[in-house]
């Protein structure tokens, strides 16, 4: 199997609590987008600003019905699809990927660090962190969801599985996580693969106040040393695709006598 990888990674704006209209919109998108590895946003079948976990609950879908629609788009284009949706699973609300890959079964990662106000809405994830192997291409992917990057231990468990490209679908609203995310990529000498969203969501509280969230976009590509690859602007939707090579990834030395995993000792790290 060959090296290299192409990422493509998706900045847009979900239309709140329309899966319809968002479905169509992916449709656009997906019909004939080529990459290996393709991510999509956090929460992108459903928009983002639930107040109360019986909207997001109302919402949501299956794992299984959010699966069978991607899967069309994964076999049909050789891609490993990441996204994020609002999984309904019995009476409960989950912040989740999907990742589907071409004629597999799919799997779930449920969001496992949730922020702010998403407590009220979705369950604490209880998957455990993921890897998956491109079924076509030498390439392990590893998932985790926005604010999960604000826990190196997120990226590190991951790699630490073998993880090449540490995909990340989100929903971030301020800059701080461009610094988070280089130094995941870094630390752990992996690719990471960021689609965020732009755009503004407006709700009307209870109180009669207005809440709103303008997201950041700025969707990247990090290489294994933390400089962007490539990288969207902040308002605009946009598809970008960059070529890596994943056997920079699986080579954790940086000099002949250092390797960052090797150099590792667990049994310091204990708290007393």
């Amino acid at each position: 199997m060959e090296n290299n990888i192409n990422i493509a990674i998706v900045q847009f704006t979900p239309v709140w609590n329309n899966k319809a209209e968002n479905y169509k919109r992916l449709d656009a998108i997906l019909e004939n987008l080529q990459g290996d590895i393709v991510v999509l946003p956090e929460l992108c079948t459903t928009g983002y600003s639930f107040l109360t976990k019986q909207e997001a609950l109302a919402a949501a879908d299956t794992a299984t019905e959010t699966a069978d629609y991607f899967q069309v788009y994964s076999n049909k284009n050789n891609a490993v699809i990441v996204a994020g949706f609002a999984e309904k699973k019995k009476d409960e609300v989950y912040n989740s990927a999907i990742i589907v890959s071409p004629d597999k079964p799919y799997e779930v990662y449920r969001k496992t660090h949730l922020f702010f106000k998403e407590k009220d809405c979705f369950a604490t994830g209880n998957t455990g962190f993921k890897v998956i192997r491109h079924p076509l291409k030498d390439c392990i992917i590893g998932v985790m969801v926005c604010y999960d990057w604000r826990f190196p231990e997120s990226a590190r468990t991951l790699a630490l599985m073998g993880a090449d490209v540490i995909a990340c679908p989100a929903n971030l609203v301020t800059s701080v996580w461009e610094i988070g995310m280089k130094s995941r990529a870094l630390e752990n000498n992996v690719f990471v693969a960021v689609s965020n969203r732009c755009g503004t969501e407006k709700r009307m509280l209870a109180n009669g106040t207005e809440q709103q969230l303008t997201f950041y976009g700025k969707s990247v590509v990090y290489n294994i040393n933390g400089a962007e690859l490539i990288q969207a602007d902040s308002k605009n939707e946009t598809i970008l695709t960059y070529k890596i090579d994943i056997s920079e990834s699986r080579n954790k030395k940086f000099n002949e006598y250092n390797d960052i995993f090797k150099d590792r000792n667990p049994s310091l790290y204990k708290l007393s």
